[in-house]
């Protein structure tokens, strides 16, 4: 009896052929365009606490700092508010954030360039410690969204990359 729960192992087998016939790698593989970047990219120096969480996480995702490429970039953040009671009190914001962003080789060649974008919020509704806490996590989550989408623009354009 045939269920659609159950996938036939020909069909699965199928697809992994046909995977594998069109020449997808592993970015991270041994031949995969990730290793052009892996622990080979400098992120400039943080100037604020959302750089270094930034910094952070394209260590997390790149590897440890590296001396073939320089990456510069640009945090934007702007606080907008989104519930306002009828009291005209606000209880929870959005940061809306943008990262702009530069790869160049040693000799200050461009090797890419773009500019990603993404959102968090947080809620104001308990004390003033727990905002500010709040505040702080919301920024740290959106700096780490924002190198993430950098990461995934870098290695998107990896193969494009000498070596």
């Amino acid at each position: 009896m045939w269920s659609p729960d159950r996938i036939p192992r020909r069909a699965a087998l199928l697809g992994l052929l046909a995977v594998a016939g069109c020449g997808l790698t592993p970015v991270y593989g041994p031949n995969g365009a990730g290793r052009r970047l892996f622990g080979k990219v400098r992120p400039r120096d943080p100037d604020t606490y959302q750089d270094f969480a930034f910094n952070r996480r394209l260590g997390e995702r790149l590897g440890g700092e590296g001396s073939d490429f320089d990456l510069d970039y640009r945090l934007t953040v702007g606080v907008v508010p989104q519930a306002i009671t009828t009291d005209e009190v606000t209880n929870r914001y959005a940061l809306n954030g943008t990262a702009d962003f530069t790869l160049t080789d040693r000799t200050g060649r461009v090797l890419a360039q773009g500019r990603v974008s993404n959102f968090s919020s947080y809620s104001t509704t308990g004390t003033t410690i727990a905002t500010l806490t709040a505040e702080g996590d919301a920024r740290n989550r959106l700096a780490e969204m924002l190198a993430d989408q950098v990461v995934t623009r870098l290695l998107a354009a990896s193969g494009q990359l000498p070596g």
